[in-house]
């Protein structure tokens, strides 16, 4: 419990004011009460704890919103009369099912699924919902004032029987106010009510006229409300079942009360998990308002505050201000202009040190850091006391006596003016020493002050440290802005000379003024020029980079957009070159129908050259669509080189768009015809490169078959680029089998004896038109399915001629 002057001091600093604050943020009573009542923890643990559901308060606010409290009914009293045997109204009834409603909902949002664990879980755990309860009770009492009829089986009879009495009583009343003979006997023609009972109104002087029961009389006496003989025994039975209804429902009311007492502690454990519940939140939603941070807490005298804002100054009005205390220095010592915010630090230092232990975010930037003292003792302000006869020196020095006589190692001690309200020099001598003081006994200090001396003091002694309110001579304003490091100085004599004071009378006040305060008022005006000057260098490097950051984010915007553009033209290419690829896989399926067709009707050796010729051109349209497809164009490839002289038969030439060499066979205007090793093909001259090799001569009746340039014989060494394995694996027959004639002709083109052909087991669709297609290869000299090590019925391995 915090003694007189701790409390004191929290006033001082304005917490009532933020706890105030908070209380507006919590929706129960109980826990606006518990947040006005609420204390800064005296321990790290618990301050931590604190800080952390709030976290995880703010967090789940941020995620799916505040959970709804409007529910929570304080039933302490009730239940505990329920326990004594006691009926409870309808109206303690009803507040029951709002805490046991308010219970299950705030429960089911603790338990969402993707729920994120925080530091409150345990609170959402322990909430015991009663759903049987309460929508007993809400089904039993529509309101304060009304019970259902299905409560029970026997009150809805009591009230059906009520119904039908009742519209006998109505019925037959109203055949007696319609009867003319009873007419002119009543004052006006209707059913009312007195006493409980049917009446009807009757004129004074006929009121021995209509036989029954007077029940009431009007004030005026001309108006009799009898109940007529006919309905009095209807009206008895009325009076009767009424009677049975309230017994019924004294009954029912007395067995809810019964079922509440049995679930007693649930709902009182259920009511004070809820409103620890609504005050966290409470915290959190506060946290939001402010814009605020969780600070990191320590217990070493450590304080950084980072563009920390004065919660209870306007969000418009309030200038950050950013301070440190307890790192290098355990003092501080601000000077400054009056109003130009040297207050305002003190009180924010003290302020957010006392909130962060309660548990609440500071208004402050990420990376603040803030202690927790056995004590915060503040002496602020004008305390000046008429009925104690105090002056202002007077009380601030009680209260300083108080501070002194409280501090310790572990508090921190705020001083606002100190020395002020005597004499200069004894008011400095003083402030000099209570700050000593104070840090002999241990305590981190902050104090405000306008002597020269004590900016000396901090400058000369270790462990203290200077810090100003910046003042703009200019503009006669302060900026509000605390400047660590360097001493406040005054601007007397500037602001004199800006508001028009004579310059005779400043020089004059110059004059009286001893050579070493001038001294050390013109060291400070030097430093705070130099200040200034590196302040504005420093805007000017903001600035620019700033606006080279700019320029690097315009580029990079720029660049993406390029990049993105040119994505989406390569896209597009690409889906043509898909189009031309597919357009020129039509044309193969029809070309190589006709060439089969041309050699089922050919025969002898004009059927292999032109089913070779048509197979050529195949297989030249599709490598032209594919290289459009990998991203080149076929008409963009590097032109061959202009040959010295036309090919003529029997020279090399070099085929660069399937990659080997062929020689001359004959030349009928610029088409030619190649033999490639045991394939003849016809190209045009443009397709071939020449290549200076000695020219080949074949004889006229043999004619065998020439091996090219750079390959060996079917005897001799194999090429090292050759490729002894093809794999069709996922490919459709049709693309394969077209794959498969290529393979084939480049391996015999490079002189291999076997190759291996990769299928794949799968369903065998594949691997049956493979050895289809190579018992009817020409190049294929035997084939058979891989053994074991070679990979079985997935590989086929062919022999070449």
């Amino acid at each position: 419990m915090a003694d007189i002057l701790v409390k004191k001091s929290y006033k001082t600093l304005e917490l009532p004011a933020v706890l105030a604050m908070l209380a507006e943020e919590a929706v129960c009573e109980a826990a606006r009460e518990a947040a006005r009542a609420l204390e800064p923890a005296d321990n790290l643990w618990e301050a931590e704890r604190r800080q952390r559901e709030t976290d995880a308060a703010h967090t789940l606010i941020g995620l799916r919103g505040s959970p709804v409290f409007s529910g929570i009914r304080a039933v302490g009293a009730s239940l505990r009369r329920a326990e004594l045997g006691g009926v409870l109204t309808t109206r303690e009834l009803l507040d029951i099912a709002s805490l046991l409603h308010t219970a299950r909902t705030v429960k089911d949002y603790g338990g969402q699924d993707g729920h994120v664990k925080t530091d409150i879980d345990h609170l959402f755990v322990v909430l015991k919902a009663n759903k049987y309860l309460e929508e007993r009770i809400t089904t039993v009492i529509l309101s304060e004032e009304e019970i259902a009829d299905v409560a029970s089986p026997a009150l809805s009879d009591i009230r059906r029987h009520m119904r039908a009495v009742s519209a006998r009583a109505r019925e037959t009343l109203q055949r007696i106010i319609s009867s003319p003979s009873y007419a002119r006997h009543l004052q006006e023609p209707i059913i009312t009510i007195r006493s409980d009972r049917y009446v009807i109104p009757v004129k004074s002087e006929s009121r021995g006229e209509v036989p029954g029961l007077v029940h009431d009389v009007s004030a005026s006496g001309a108006t009799f409300f009898i109940e007529p003989l006919p309905v009095v025994q209807m009206g008895n039975e009325l009076r009767e079942l009424t009677a049975k209804e309230k017994a019924e429902i004294e009954r029912i009311l007395a067995e809810l009360s019964a079922q509440a007492a049995e679930h007693a502690d649930d709902m009182e454990n259920d009511y004070d998990a809820l409103v620890a519940l609504d005050l966290i939140f409470a915290k959190g939603k506060l946290s939001l308002q402010m814009n605020a941070a969780r600070p990191a807490m320590n217990e070493t005298g450590e304080i950084v505050l980072r563009e920390a804002r004065h919660p209870l100054i306007a969000r418009g009005q309030v200038v950050p201000v950013s301070v440190r205390l307890g790192q290098t220095f355990d003092t501080l010592i601000i000077t400054g202009p009056n109003t130009g915010g040297k207050t305002v630090t003190l009180k924010t230092i003290g302020l957010f040190t006392l909130m962060a232990a309660c548990g609440l975010h500071v208004p402050a930037s990420e990376g603040s850091a803030l202690s927790l003292f056995d004590a915060v003792l503040a002496d602020i302000g004008d305390e000046q006391s008429i009925e104690q006869s105090l002056s202002t020196f007077s009380s601030h020095m009680t209260n300083i006596v108080s501070i002194l006589d409280r501090a310790g190692p572990s508090t921190l001690a705020l001083f606002d003016e100190l020395g002020a309200g005597t004499d200069p020099v004894e008011g400095a001598a003083l402030a000099v020493a209570i700050i000593q003081h104070a840090r002999t006994l241990g305590a981190r200090v902050a104090a405000t002050t306008h002597y020269a001396e004590l900016k000396a003091f901090a400058l000369s002694t270790k462990g203290v440290e200077n810090a100003s309110c910046e003042f703009d001579v200019e503009t006669l304003q302060p900026t509000y802005r605390l400047l660590i490091g360097v001493p406040g100085r005054s601007n007397a004599f500037a602001i004199s000379r800006r508001l028009g004071l004579p310059e005779e009378i400043i020089e004059r006040a110059g004059a009286q003024v001893g050579a070493e305060d001038a001294s050390f008022e013109e060291v400070l005006a030097k430093l705070e020029t130099e200040r200034q000057a590196m302040e504005h260098a420093r805007r000017e490097a903001d600035a620019d980079r700033r606006e080279a950051e700019e320029h690097l984010r315009r580029s990079r915007e720029a660049r993406t957009r390029a990049e993105r553009t040119q994505e989406k033209t390569v896209d597009r290419a690409r889906a043509e070159a898909r189009l031309i690829l597919e357009q020129a896989r039509l044309a193969a399926d029809e070309v190589l129908r006709e060439a089969k067709e041309l050699k089922a009707r050919a025969d002898g050796a004009m059927q292999a050259q032109e089913y070779n010729d048509a197979r050529a051109a195949l297989r030249r349209r599709l490598r032209e669509a594919d290289e459009v497809v990998s991203g080149g164009r076929a008409d963009e490839a590097p032109a061959a080189e202009k040959p010295a002289r036309p090919a003529q038969p029997g020279d090399t030439v070099e085929l660069p768009k399937v990659g080997t060499r062929a020689v001359v066979l004959a030349r009928q205007g610029r088409t030619l015809t190649l033999q490639a090793g045991l394939l003849k093909v016809t190209v045009h001259e443009d397709e071939v490169r020449p290549v200076d090799v000695p020219k080949v001569t074949w004889e006229s009746d043999r004619r065998p078959a020439p091996i090219a340039p750079g390959m060996s014989s079917p005897s001799g060494p194999r090429m090292e680029t050759a490729v002894r394995e093809l794999d069709l694996r996922g490919q459709a027959a049709d693309e394969a089998l077209l794959e498969l004639d290529r393979f084939l002709d480049q391996a015999v083109l490079a002189g291999l004896h076997t190759v291996t052909v990769i299928h794949g087991k799968g369903t065998g669709v594949l691997r049956k038109a493979v050895q289809t297609a190579l018992r009817g290869c020409r190049q294929v000299a035997a084939f058979r399915t891989g053994r074991y090590g070679e990979g079985e019925q997935g590989v086929t391995i062919v022999e070449l001629k």
